[in-house]
């Protein structure tokens, strides 16, 4: 994990810094590091102490959590723009899970100890830290739901199209593209199944005109129709 400079210019276009003075936005910047991340590199390791809270300036990262049989679980994906490792935000004092790199990332890493200062100079922090923290704790419940009463197919199903929500991209044939690499066994770790079941049901349904993929890339090629499968 390499350190570099920031050139403030690339983060004046997040909502998160786009109203604060620049007297506000210097104070913020002043102690900020920025590093480089490699793919598979973690930012942050599940128990380690939360000593620092992060943004995401560029690339994408996923946040795994090993459960306590040892099995590995793919909670969220980060994109950029949006902060992350915001333990002290919920009076944890170690990481709940693993923020690995999967592909080049740049991260702005604040130590948590600055927590406050920074909320007190840019209050749209702790409205989008709250934010933040309700929609992933809403996503809990709704995967916990689906666990706990769908098929794998419609599990599957509902995971894709929130990808799509999150981080979709319109390509020139009307499809959706996932727009960040995105293995079958990601897919599986987020759905509580096997890479077998996941490989079986995204062949089928290329095979029936829903879903495309390739390389670690998925698009949706027909979201109405994965929205039915969904809904089963």
């Amino acid at each position: 994990m390499a350190s570099r400079k920031l050139d403030r210019s690339l983060i004046r276009g997040f909502d998160l810094f786009r109203d604060m003075t620049e007297e506000n936005l210097d104070a913020v910047l002043a102690t900020v590091q920025v590093r480089t991340v490699e793919p598979g590199e973690p930012v942050f390791s599940q128990g380690a102490s939360a000593d620092e809270f992060f943004l995401l300036l560029h690339g994408h990262l996923k946040v795994v959590q090993i459960t306590p049989a040892g099995e590995q679980v793919v909670v969220r994906h980060v994109l950029p723009g949006e902060v992350f490792g915001i333990a002290k935000a919920i009076r944890r004092t170690n990481y709940p899970a693993t923020a690995e790199a999967v592909t080049e990332s740049i991260v702005l890493v604040w130590m948590s100890s600055q927590w406050q200062d920074f909320v007190a100079l840019n209050p749209v922090l702790a409205f989008n830290a709250l934010e933040a923290v309700g929609e992933r704790l809403q996503e809990a419940h709704t995967r916990i739901r689906e666990l706990s009463t769908e098929e794998v197919e419609r599990r599957v199903a509902h995971a894709l199209l929130r990808l799509i929500q999150r981080a979709g991209r319109k390509e020139g044939d009307g499809s959706i593209l996932i727009d960040f690499p995105l293995t079958r066994q990601d897919i599986a770790e987020m759905t509580g199944t096997t890479l077998h079941t996941v490989s079986r049901l995204l062949s089928a349904w290329e095979g029936q005109g829903v879903v495309r993929s390739a390389r670690r890339r998925i698009a949706v090629t027909d979201e109405n129709r994965l929205a039915a499968l969904a809904r089963g």
